[in-house]
């Protein structure tokens, strides 16, 4: 039986993905996407450097906001994310008799979100295929030895490197030899901003979502001369 809603869009699934190669490769597609994503910055604020009025007071004897602006110190903080909730059931693709459901149920896909908090360099098979193969042109197949490099991926538009702060796992069903059927997966984020290319494609994708934003002003013209009239 056909699709009944043929032009109705796919549905795009949230991922984690390591940056850079190593064995083995750490790809999680999560099986339910979150249904909330809790997003935090923080910037701290303080009097230009000499300043020991407070920046009350710093605020008080300056009447020109864009020389506050210029002379107040910011300290902008990195963009966190936090409870973000993942969810794994094996159930149907244990009725539809997937092997991998049936013999493991979701153990691979926890097994892989976890050795995203381990040091690539511990990995046993990315060091016995180092030791077989060598290091070709100084690349490791383990990665190095700290934890991997980790993109956020949450459609199109965010692609975030992040360096995963904290994991908890909650097993909530078994098979009979003990295999996790159900889980309930809690990651917190820190988004590593700068210059790498994920974060710069991101921003420039909310850039040019804030630019779109300017379409839904129909008076924006009369907010303009507001403004200026200040």
């Amino acid at each position: 039986m056909g699709n009944a809603f043929p032009n109705q869009p796919k549905l795009l699934r949230g991922a984690f993905v390591e940056y850079g190669l190593s064995v083995p490769p750490l790809i999680v597609t999560f099986q339910f996407n979150p249904e909330k994503i809790s997003r935090s910055r923080a910037n701290t604020f303080a009097g230009p450097q000499g300043e020991n009025r407070g920046l009350r007071a710093f605020h008080q004897s300056v009447s020109d906001l864009i020389t506050i602006r210029d002379l107040q110190e910011v300290k902008v903080e990195e963009e966190k994310i936090s409870g973000l909730e993942l969810r794994f059931d094996a159930t149907d693709k244990m009725n539809e008799g997937n092997l991998i459901a049936t013999q493991f149920g979701i153990a691979p896909q926890l097994a892989t979100l976890e050795l995203m908090m381990y040091p690539k360099g511990e990995g046993v098979l990315g060091a016995a295929l180092t030791e077989l193969l060598g290091s070709p042109g100084g690349f490791s197949f383990t990665g190095g030895e700290k934890p991997p490099m980790v993109l956020f991926i949450w459609g199109r538009k965010k692609v975030l490197p992040v360096n995963i702060t904290s994991m908890t796992i909650n097993e909530q069903e078994f098979s009979p030899d003990l295999n996790p059927i159900r889980a309930i997966v809690t990651v917190n984020l820190d988004v590593i901003e700068g210059k790498n290319l994920p974060f710069k494609y991101t921003k420039a994708a909310m850039e040019t979502m804030s630019a779109l934003n300017l379409a839904n002003l129909a008076n924006m013209p009369d907010i303009i001369r507001s403004i200026m009239r200040l």
